[in-house]
């Protein structure tokens, strides 16, 4: 009787057969007894841009609030971004660059991102606006996330005329410029408060998430495990919120920063045009409004709420990347040449079989 080729051996694959090989037996190998949850923890953790977003975007927070306080909490700033700073109106930054960079040595100063024509602190006004886009990006996050994927789940599970009504309800909110519509809820909302503001906002901006959301119960509700619960006597309250929505979480995450990144755009466009957040509160984008005529002057009074806004939404955007990758079970990790290398020689090492006395190379028996 002949003896099996050892599957393992490499010599009968060609290379590149054998490099998909030996990719896939690294990957098995990564996530060998990991439930669901930890394969996408540990591919969230190995996405260096993901976690580059994810610190640069905590320490933006931590910045934030600690530097001028939140509420009643004061912070460790000694100025507040109040026209009680007057110490040289309209100074320069006072801080300077590491000699390394080519500066006079790192110092901070009293103002180390200047101050405005009334000697307001501006690194104080550009945290407080920080904290309102941050704020206004999470508030419009949440409720969009609510809606998208209550609308999203009733259209898709119960279809017919449920799925009919809430699509072309969609359509219509869609059909409208997102930006005009900001605009005029900026216009009723934005001398209020940004909590409103944000909220107003949340309530229009549901419309990509729902579709995303129909999609995918859509063809869940299908699927062998529904037909299960069913039959077990579940409700449809229950099938929709204990068995379907777990199975559609990573798209709802991944869509939901998504659409928090575009929020801060958003936020800022609007109250850049005038529409959006309104003194006496501050935000990113209402200080690019207030000092665009100091650009060629007091260029550091524009630069630094852009360069805020630009780090929120390129943070959250990598953080976004990051979690699509983690749930998509389509991606995988590329093993190091390191890896592969050391693969490779592990499944050489392997010994091809041996022929037994009686049995001839060819794989049959020879005489007695």
């Amino acid at each position: 009787m002949s003896t099996p080729t050892n599957p393992q051996n490499p010599e009968n694959l060609p290379d590149e057969a054998f490099s998909e090989h030996a990719e896939n037996e690294i990957e098995l190998k990564d996530v060998a007894g990991l439930s669901q949850s930890q394969i996408v923890r540990r591919r969230f953790f190995r996405h260096k841009g993901a976690m580059a977003g994810l610190v640069a975007l905590i320490a933006v927070i931590v910045l934030a609030i600690t530097s001028v306080g939140l509420g009643p909490i004061p912070g460790w700033w000694k100025w507040d971004g109040s026209p009680g700073d007057v110490e040289r109106p309209g100074g320069a930054p006072t801080m300077t660059m590491p000699s390394w960079l080519g500066g006079a040595g790192f110092h901070i100063g009293d103002h180390p991102l200047g101050q405005d024509e009334i000697g307001r602190d501006v690194f104080a006004n550009v945290m407080k606006g920080t904290q309102t886009s941050l704020m206004v990006m999470f508030a419009i996050g949440i409720v969009s996330c609510l809606l998208g994927v209550l609308i999203g789940a009733l259209s898709g599970f119960f279809r017919g005329r449920t799925d009919t009504a809430l699509m072309r309800f969609t359509d219509l909110v869609i059909t409208v410029p997102t930006i005009v519509i900001g605009a005029v809820i900026g216009k009723m909302t934005g001398h209020l408060d940004p909590w409103i503001f944000a909220v107003a906002l949340g309530a229009v901006l549901w419309t990509s998430l729902a579709r995303l959301v129909r999609g995918e119960f859509l063809s869940l509700r299908e699927r062998e495990f529904v037909d299960a619960a069913r039959v077990a006597g579940a409700s449809n309250t229950r099938i929709i919120f204990k068995h379907i929505l777990p199975n559609a979480i990573g798209v709802i995450i991944v869509s939901t920063t998504l659409l928090m990144s575009s929020a801060v755009l958003l936020e800022t466009a609007l109250s850049y045009l005038g529409f959006g957040v309104q003194s006496p509160d501050v935000s990113l984008g209402l200080l690019i409004s207030n000092y665009q005529s100091s650009f060629n002057t007091r260029p550091w009074l524009f630069w630094w709420p852009g360069v805020f806004i630009v780090i929120l939404a390129l943070t959250v955007n990598f953080i976004g990347d990051g979690l699509r990758d983690a749930f998509d079970p389509r991606q995988k990790r590329i093993p190091s040449v390191r890896k592969m290398e050391k693969a490779k020689r592990a499944q050489r090492a392997v010994p091809t079989p041996s022929t037994s006395p009686g049995t001839s190379p060819a794989g049959g028996t020879g005489p007695a």
